[in-house]
């Protein structure tokens, strides 16, 4: 059992479910976020429900690259990880050329150079016990380009994707694992403003998916499975005209 993990972007959505259901088996946590009041009230939640597990918090902006570096050792001398989830991330975007680069370099920094910076940091932890287990909070988005105002966020995806590939190729049969989970559609703070989102799941049901992926240590997940594993096949071959008409 990969006993203590830590997870980034853990005030909200995804993160926070994550850490709901890794607390219910039994998991020791390591929790950050930029919104620390929010880690604050998870915390104690989650505490007050799970008085046997140890959790710790944590101040996190993930675009401080230096920050991360000393944040993930901290943790690491107080609750030394076994599972690092590479969580944090934005959903900011605009079609490209319509005057709002700040948004999608944004999110490029956050989703992709932020993630980059934190698998270093958990690379390093990893490499000095040649032990662990790094998981990519990828999306299915990353499949393929996406239109609007989802093409730079599907980009960073489409990268963290890339770099768990490449980390897999490097580190087969070697004892540090590496996996790479693409949710669908599923409910969060993120797309709750999103209108016509096809086959979205609830937030309970979309992370038990993820969980059971993550704790089972697949290299690659699309989760929930069901529709998300065969539309995934569809997606990676669709010609472009069928594509539009899929996403």
């Amino acid at each position: 059992m990969r006993r203590n993990i830590l997870i980034t972007g853990a005030s909200s959505g995804l993160g926070a479910e994550m850490a709901r259901q890794f607390a219910a088996k039994g998991h020791d946590l390591a929790l950050t976020a930029r919104r620390t009041e929010r880690l604050k009230t998870l915390e104690a939640e989650l505490a007050e429900r799970y008085p046997q597990i140890k959790i710790v918090i944590h101040s996190l902006d993930v675009t401080d690259h230096d920050q991360v570096f000393e944040v993930f050792r901290a943790i690491d001398a107080e609750l030394p990880l076994d599972r690092i989830v590479v969580n944090a991330g934005l959903g900011k975007g605009a079609p490209l050329g319509t005057g709002r680069f700040d948004a999608n370099r944004e999110t490029a920094l956050t989703n992709f150079v932020g993630a980059l910076a934190q698998a270093e940091a958990a690379m390093e932890l990893f490499r000095a016990r040649n032990a662990g287990h790094l998981v990519l909070i990828a999306s299915i988005s990353a499949l393929r380009g996406f239109p609007k105002t989802v093409t730079t966020y599907a980009a960073t995806k489409a990268g963290l994707a890339s770099l768990g590939e490449g980390l897999r190729l490097e580190l087969l049969g070697k004892p540090i694992k590496v996996s790479t989970i693409y949710p669908g559609y599923i409910r969060s703070e993120m797309n709750e403003r999103v209108k016509n989102t096809p086959f979205i799941v609830d937030t309970e049901p979309g992370v038990r998916a993820m969980v059971a992926a993550i704790e089972a240590e697949k290299s690659k997940a699309y989760v929930p499975a069901w529709p998300w594993a065969p539309l995934a096949q569809v997606m990676r071959f669709a010609p472009l005209p069928l594509l539009k008409k899929l996403i």
